[in-house]
């Protein structure tokens, strides 16, 4: 994972430019390395650890910190002891995905917008709109080299931030990203336009994966606060067909 809890927490809670938050920007980027099988094990030793301790009477400080790391373990997917030896047992991440395989979750979604392809891709490649239709952005800064800073509102009030870049970008076909190393989550993914043969209609799909803070266990909190990833972007695709029928609709007015 990109980023622990801790520095997710201490962004969410405080300006970007605080004390803490500058304090944890200065730790070192840490990365998923730990393979799905090992986070697992991680997770049913760390917690036999804190329940029973080594010898199943009960923990003691030192199975408590045993405990403890195992589940730090378990639910960022990083080892220290790992990254200090430049070794890896994490999945293979493919060149154009920052979501390794197995991890994550996918999301897709389509919706038929009364637009041209060439509309609805150049709303979209202006990526500073999203926020207008996507409610839980709440800024996107773009720069000139096709890449971008994303910031979000996350779990239980969590403010997370990445960067990413274009891998491809097709006018009015298809655009798709990924993010880069160092963010608070790790996303790939892509929006395709496809025009309806004999209508003035386009359909917009959009496919993601993303890995949140805390992995699995990020997504199971979103889902349990009622922020279900498939029923979010769902939600977003309905808005911008409203904001790009209506811009739509202005624009044949005034012509």
């Amino acid at each position: 994972m990109a980023t622990t809890l801790l520095a997710t927490a201490v962004k969410s809670v405080g300006p970007s430019d605080s004390l803490a938050a500058r304090a944890v920007d200065r730790l070192p980027t840490t990365f998923t390395n730990v393979s799905s099988v090992e986070r697992w094990l991680s997770l049913a030793a760390g917690g036999g650890l804190l329940a029973c301790g080594f010898t199943g009477r009960g923990p003691t400080p030192l199975s408590m910190l045993a405990g403890g790391y195992l589940l730090y373990r378990a639910a960022t997917g990083h080892c220290p002891a790992y990254q200090a030896m430049q070794f890896s047992t994490a999945d293979s991440t493919a060149p154009n995905t920052a979501v390794a395989a197995g991890h994550g979750t996918r999301v897709d979604a389509s919706v038929v917008v009364k637009a041209t392809a060439k509309d609805a891709y150049e709303f979209w490649r202006d990526f500073e709109n999203l926020p207008r239709v996507m409610t839980h952005l709440i800024d996107v800064d773009t720069t000139t080299d096709g890449r971008s800073r994303w910031a979000a509102r996350g779990p239980l009030g969590t403010r997370v931030v990445w960067d990413a870049e274009l891998v491809t970008d097709t006018p009015g076909e298809v655009i798709a990203w990924k993010s880069l190393a160092g963010s608070d989550v790790d996303t790939a993914g892509s929006v395709r336009f496809r025009p309806i043969p004999g209508k003035k209609e386009t359909e917009v799909r959009v496919s993601l994966k993303y890995d949140p803070p805390l992995g699995k266990v990020g997504t199971a909190v979103a889902k349990l606060f009622g922020e279900e990833p498939g029923q979010q972007v769902r939600a977003d695709l309905e808005r911008f067909k409203q904001v790009i029928e209506a811009s739509d609709r202005a624009r044949e007015k005034k012509e």
